[in-house]
């Protein structure tokens, strides 16, 4: 048996043979000879060349497993799920295992590595109060070069005072950068086919709130920010995904916010971009 590591190629039962054919000689030199201790150092022998046999064949099992990793995960088709905190998966119990993200790999299975790159309270807009374009978030999801980005912004730029919206005496007034939307959204577009040129693309319609809180205005995104999306969608060529009609009349699956979807919301989001992307 032969093992290879390190660079260096062993013979381990034509080392063991040698080994013991030196011990042999060396005592046999002697005028008295006892075979305890020789037949003793045979069985060490014979022992230590076992353990590094199973050494290197654990080596190899392992780097093998490593190696045959890493060409699955390059393999793979990269999903980028970009957004705010409805896709980072706020107010979820265990987001890690049921935020929409989540659940869409698991919808997708092998083949597909999602990620999550949504930012609490993320906005489109460049001039909200907090860009997702000024994110970690963005930066990760574009060095990611995904070969599929789903993008689900919009929600936090509707904040405005009034119109319904819960709590929204402080609430900063986002949407009055309106005219800024369409230009800053096809900019973000941009800069993942930049990224990835073959990348497909898909533009979520975001789900509505009941009625909303902060700012956040469920009026504002049925209607005005969802035209605005579909006029994106058309000017850019890329498709949409309607995670808001399947949430109408259906605030169960809404958070005690008005405004986040709870684990079963972010499975039909899931279900649904699934449907659309696979």
């Amino acid at each position: 048996m032969a093992f290879s590591f390190s660079g260096a190629t062993v013979n381990y039962a034509q080392a063991q043979i040698a080994l013991e054919k030196s011990w042999t000689l060396r005592y046999n030199s002697r005028k008295t000879i006892n075979h305890k201790p020789i037949n003793e150092m045979k069985s060490l022998a014979s022992s230590l060349f076992k353990c590094v046999a199973l050494a290197g064949f654990l080596n190899f099992c392992i780097v093998g497993n490593i190696r045959a990793t890493d060409t699955a995960q390059s393999s793979a088709i990269r999903v980028a799920c970009v957004g705010d905190s409805i896709t980072y998966g706020a107010t979820i119990t265990n987001r890690q295992q049921d935020s929409y993200p989540a659940q869409l790999g698991k919808f997708l299975g092998a083949g597909y590595d999602v990620r999550n790159f949504g930012h609490n309270g993320a906005t489109l807009l460049r001039r909200g109060n907090l860009p997702y374009i000024k994110q970690k978030e963005h930066d990760n999801a574009l060095a990611f070069a995904p070969d599929i980005v789903v993008i689900l912004l919009g929600t936090n730029d509707s904040k405005h005072r009034g119109d319904g919206s819960l709590d929204s005496g402080n609430a900063p007034d986002v949407w009055q950068y309106k005219a800024d939307f369409v230009p800053d959204y096809e900019a973000l577009i941009a800069e993942f086919r930049k990224a990835n040129p073959s990348a497909k693309i898909y533009v979520c319609l975001p789900t509505p709130c009941f009625p909303g809180r902060w700012g956040i205005n469920d009026k504002t995104i049925h209607d005005e920010i969802i035209p605005l999306i579909q006029q994106i969608a058309k000017d850019t060529g890329v498709n949409v995904i309607d995670l808001n009609t399947p949430f109408t009349g259906k605030p169960e699956l809404i958070s005690r916010d008005t405004v986040h979807p709870n684990a079963a919301g972010a499975k039909l989001m899931a279900k649904t971009v699934y449907t659309v992307i696979k």
